[in-house]
C-alpha cells in the first residue's frame, strides 16, 4: 500500500477547517503561507480575514503605500515578510502579468519565496508534483524515515526532501503536503508525539524504535545575545519623537530613538544633543524586553523633553517625526515598542507635564 493512502485517508477525516483550505487562488494561498511562518495559526486567521479586507487582490497589495502594509502586519513579528510580500506582489504585476507564476521555478524567483513556500502554492494551487518541507514536515519526516542525524545539515535536508518527494502522489499532492503538515501541527508534534492517534504508526520507523520522541535530532544552537537598549522617548507639545528604522531588524517600521549598549541617561542626553536634538532628561518610565530570534532587547525606557523644535536637517538625518498620540497610533510600530508607545501616550496626556510645556 502506498505510504499516501493512509495519510489522505486520515487528512480527508480530521483535517482542520481553516480558510484557506476553500481556495485555489494562488494569492490567497501564498498570503497564507507567509502569514504561518513563524507563527501560530490561531493568530493568523484574524491577520488573514483583515489583510484581505484590505487587500483583497495582489494588484491591491502591488500598490499599497509600504506603511499600509506594514501597519496591517503589526503585531505579527518579523516584518521582512511583509515587505518580501509587497516586493513579490509588485514583481506579479510588473514580471508576470498580474498572474502568479504556474511553475516551481517562477515561483522560486519571486522576492520572499523558498522552496517550502513554492512547493506549497506550487503544490495547493496548481497542482505541481513538488514537496513544501517546512520545520513541521522536517520532525514528522525524520521519525517517519528514522533519520537520526542532525536535520540542520543541508545533506540531511536535502536527503528528507528528496525521500519526501518520492513519496509524493501524483494525484493531490498538496492535499499530501497539506497533511504532512496537518500532522505535524497536530499529533507528530514536538516533545512526545500521539502515536497510538497517527495513521503511520504501524510504518514509522521511530514508532517502531520507540524513539520518536528523541527525533529530529538538533545540535544545541547558541543562545541569543543579550543587548542593553536605551530608548528614548523625546517631547515636546504633546508630540512625540518617531524615526523609521533603515536597518535589517525592524526596518520601515517607526521606533523611538533607540541606543544600544547604553545604560546612562545623561550620556544619552550628551549624544542626542549631538545629533541635533537638544533636550534634557526628565525621568526613567521603566524598562521592557524583547526576544527577537538572535537577541533579546532588555530595554529602559526614558524620556527626554526637547528644548526647542528640531530643525528639518536634524528630522531628516535620522528620518525622524514628531507626532501626536492619534498620529503614533496610526503608525506601523514593532511589537518590541508596545511598552514605549504606552509609556508615550501616557506621557503626551498628561496637560502639565514636560511634554505639553517643552
Amino acid at each position: 500500500m502506498p505510504v499516501c493512502e493512509p495519510l489522505l485517508a486520515w487528512y480527508d477525516a480530521v483535517r482542520r477547517d481553516l480558510p484557506w483550505r476553500h481556495t485555489r487562488d494562488p494569492y490567497r494561498i501564498w498570503l497564507s503561507e507567509i502569514m504561518l511562518q513563524q507563527t501560530r495559526t490561531e493568530t493568523v486567521k484574524a491577520y488573514y480575514a483583515r489583510f484581505l479586507t484590505l487587500f483583497p487582490t495582489v494588484a491591491d497589495l502591488a500598490r499599497a503605500p509600504q506603511e499600509q502594509v506594514l501597519k496591517a502586519w503589526e503585531g505579527l513579528g518579523y516584518y521582512s515578510r511583509a515587505r518580501n510580500l509587497q516586493k513579490a506582489a509588485q514583481a506579479v504585476m510588473e514580471s508576470h502579468g498580474g498572474a502568479f507564476p504556474a511553475s516551481y521555478e517562477g515561483l522560486l524567483s519571486l522576492p520572499g519565496v523558498g522552496p517550502y513556500t513554492a512547493g506549497a502554492v506550487g503544490s495547493i494551487a496548481f497542482g505541481l508534483r513538488v514537496p513544501a518541507v517546512d520545520g513541521n514536515v522536517y520532525r514528522v519526516a525524520s521519525r517517519f524515515y528514522g533519520v537520526r542525524e542532525d536535520v540542520g545539515r543541508p545533506d540531511v535536508q536535502r536527503r528528507i526532501r528528496e525521500r519526501v518527494t518520492a513519496d509524493l502522489p501524483a494525484e493531490r499532492p498538496g492535499d499530501y503536503n497539506q497533511a504532512l503538515m496537518e500532522l505535524g501541527a497536530t499529533l507528530c508534534h514536538p516533545g512526545e508525539p500521539d502515536c497510538a492517534s497517527c495513521p503511520w504508526h504501524d510504518l514509522c520507523d521511530a514508532a517502531g524504535e520507540g524513539d520518536a520522541a528523541l527525533l529530529p535530532v538538533h545540535e544545541k544552537k547558541r543562545p541569543p545575545r543579550r543587548v542593553d537598549v536605551a530608548v528614548c522617548l523625546l517631547t515636546r507639545e504633546s508630540r512625540v519623537l518617531v524615526t523609521r528604522r533603515e536597518e535589517r531588524l525592524l526596518g520601515g517600521l517607526y521606533v523611538f530613538w533607540i541606543m544600544e549598549d547604553e545604560t546612562r541617561p545623561e550620556r544619552a542626553e550628551v549624544l542626542l544633543r549631538e545629533a541635533g536634538f537638544p533636550c534634557r532628561f526628565t525621568g526613567e518610565l521603566g524598562q521592557a524586553r524583547h526576544v527577537f530570534t538572535h537577541r533579546i532587547w532588555e530595554m529602559q525606557l526614558w524620556h527626554f523633553s526637547l528644548e526647542n523644535e528640531p530643525s528639518p536637517q536634524a528630522l531628516e538625518a535620522c528620518g525622524g517625526r514628531m507626532v501626536s498620540g492619534v498620529e503614533l497610533r496610526a503608525l506601523p510600530l514593532p511589537t518590541a515598542m508596545r511598552a514605549a508607545a504606552q509609556a508615550a501616550q501616557a506621557l503626551l496626556q498628561r496637560p502639565s507635564s514636560p511634554a505639553q510645556n517643552g
